[in-house]
């Protein structure tokens, strides 16, 4: 465990950084892999939508969703060099047959047209965006009209956490909302027909939004 935390503590989850960071994306791919199966379990695909991954991390997440599109694509983006790096080496089939293009930028500033994409995702990130709500904004306006949404996330602010989850929120400074709070958000940046999901015996929380 000290291991672990050493590993953290080094790669920087905000903004992962060095081989420190490479590996603590690695274990994340894996750590997170069952909530982001739940929160996808809730999008209704039918393989052609242009869906957009922000804070890519290690790209496990959008091979995840590669395995659902198919006549679609996907756009990964992270602002950590390190993470753009382990995406593009862990999805290069896609990336080569252009499936799949991965890019370095931030959600404060997407370099996209409005309403660029079907379905858009963040897993495990939105406790490190800067200025949540204007964030969201931003996200809103690279949506398609009836497109889709979804942060993921497995704390929220009013769960029955862990001590090591409390411990974490504290040492790296994360944005942890309420349930409550996740709808305020999307609500007062322009999203319609909110939806948080929860999972039973979890502190797992999927907030869907639509435009």
């Amino acid at each position: 465990m000290n291991n672990e935390i050493s590993i953290t503590e080094l790669g920087n989850p905000a903004k992962p950084t060095g081989s420190a960071g490479a590996e603590m994306l690695e274990r994340m791919s894996e750590s997170h892999k069952s909530v982001t199966e739940w929160a996808f379990s809730h999008l209704n695909i039918n393989g052609s939508e242009n869906v957009l991954d922000i804070g890519c991390g290690g790209g496990a997440a959008l091979k995840k969703m590669s395995s659902v599109i198919n006549t679609g694509h996907l756009v990964g983006a992270d602002y950590s060099p390190v993470s753009v790096e382990l995406s593009k080496k862990n999805n290069c089939d896609d990336i080569n047959s252009g499936k799949i293009e991965i890019i370095q930028a931030s959600v404060e500033s997407l370099p996209f047209q409005d309403n660029s994409f079907n379905v858009i995702y963040t897993v495990e990130s939105f406790y490190f965006w800067s200025n949540p709500l204007e964030n969201l904004k931003e996200v809103r306006r690279v949506l398609a009209d009836n497109g889709v949404f979804l942060i993921v996330a497995d704390i929220y602010g009013d769960a029955e956490l862990a001590e090591e989850d409390i411990i974490n929120i504290k040492k790296y400074n994360l944005f942890n909302p309420t349930l409550a709070q996740f709808s305020e958000l999307l609500e007062s940046a322009g999203f319609s027909d909110i939806k948080i999901h929860t999972e039973k015996g979890k502190s797992w929380v999927c907030a869907e939004a639509k435009k």
